[in-house]
């Protein structure tokens, strides 16, 4: 099996990280595993812009993992296992697209940097300090002045 969960696929929902171009790439092997149940063994890849955690410019990320699934009837006592997705009595077709948004979701990364060395906005101009410097003077947060006279004092 070989094909494209894409990103204006109905399974995903408002809210949800979807991917960039083309969608994500899902690629495997479904095989029976006895009476009722199919076992899935592949991967997925995709691509997703989010946003630098610093500096609030586009990152690209790749995004992919493997997949190892059971699928069950819902009519069966294995269906109720967490790690077992149920599958309607009778079904004739596996849905991978659901499974596959929920495995996205969990790897889409929730803090992503431009780059390491960010520096990230300046709190009173809200210049990027990436780009260079901004003539506003550095300030202290008052709620750290307790800290700086404990430091003080014991010098």
């Amino acid at each position: 099996m070989d094909g494209w969960l894409a990103a204006d696929d109905p399974v995903w929902e408002e809210g949800d990280t979807r991917p960039v171009g083309t969608g994500v790439h899902v690629a495997g092997r479904l095989s029976s595993a006895g009476h009722g149940r199919f076992f899935f063994s592949g991967r997925y890849d995709g691509t997703v812009v989010t946003e630098c955690r610093r500096c609030l410019c586009d990152v690209r990320s790749a995004v992919g993992s493997e997949l190892q699934l059971i699928f069950a009837e819902s009519s069966s006592d294995e269906a109720e296992e967490d790690d077992v997705v149920p599958l309607p009595a009778g079904e004739r077709e596996v849905d991978l697209a659901p499974v596959v948004r929920e495995e996205w979701l969990m790897a889409v990364p929730g803090f992503a940097l431009c780059r390491e060395d960010c520096r990230g906005l300046c709190p009173s101009c809200g210049s990027d300090r990436n780009t260079g410097n901004c003539s506003c003077s550095p300030s202290s947060d008052p709620r750290w002045e307790g800290l700086r006279n404990l430091r003080v004092s014991e010098s």
